[in-house]
């Protein structure tokens, strides 16, 4: 790879022109600390995530991923956000890790970011096509010393088999579990059972999605400390936004 092209990922400097990022903090109640924040892709004439999604289609999804990639990093060493920066990357838009990395180290070098405070994040809500060549995008990452994250867990295709097979560092509650679980009883428990699930295989749990103090309440009694929402802050495009704490 020269730069940031190649033959799969395509001109990702020249997406990376149309594309800016929003951050939204990833905090610690217990301690009230930021432990990461989100990287949320926006187009740079205000277009919402969906819009700019909307633009990805099978011929430029590698370039789309080597770009909000190169963006994210370049616009955290910008703003510094305190701890760790999480990255959703697209499954299905990684033909070779090793070599689809290369564009993410000189990033990261180039905007002199360490590649310990970085985590990649896959969603669940794109279909995976080859669970054997997503498992091994995961573990290389993980070689390379980045924290690694499902996110939406409980809402896509992967899922437990994903899990049985690799474990990540971090696992991100979908949101369909998160919202009203203070009143619904079904979601307490399976809650609570992947709560303990994701302790005995050393993984840590984030609930995402959280507007309302209730439910961050309880969450918290169901022992998910680490939490991400409206109800803290919203994202705030290539800056860091004021967080609001709880009483």
């Amino acid at each position: 790879m020269k730069g940031t092209s190649c033959m799969g990922c395509g001109n990702a400097a020249e997406v990376a022109q149309r594309i800016t990022m929003a951050f939204q903090p990833i905090v610690d109640v217990t301690s009230q600390t930021v432990f990461a924040h989100e990287a949320l892709v926006r187009g740079v004439h205000g277009e919402t995530a969906g819009e700019v999604l909307a633009t990805v289609a099978h011929d430029n999804r590698y370039a789309f991923d080597q770009a909000c990639r190169i963006v994210a990093i370049r616009t955290a060493a910008q703003i510094m956000p305190p701890s760790l920066l999480s990255i959703n990357f697209l499954p299905n838009a990684v033909y070779n890790p090793e070599h689809c990395l290369q564009a993410t180290f000189a990033a990261a070098k180039a905007a002199d970011w360490p590649l310990d405070r970085v985590i990649f994040e896959v969603t669940e809500h794109e279909e995976i096509v080859d669970h054997d060549h997503l498992v091994a995008i995961l573990s290389a990452y993980k070689a390379h010393g980045f924290f690694t994250a499902i996110d939406d867990f409980g809402a896509g295709f992967a899922g437990m088999n994903l899990l049985a097979d690799f474990q990540p560092d971090l696992l991100k509650l979908d949101i369909g579990l998160v919202r009203d679980v203070d009143t619904s009883r079904p979601r307490q428990v399976i809650v609570r059972h992947l709560v303990e699930l994701c302790d005995d295989l050393g993984i840590r749990v984030i609930a995402e999605g959280i507007e309302r103090e209730d439910e961050y309440r309880a969450l918290l009694d169901l022992g998910i400390v680490l939490q991400q929402g409206f109800l803290f802050a919203r994202p705030a495009t290539a800056s860091l936004p004021p967080i609001r704490w709880p009483a």
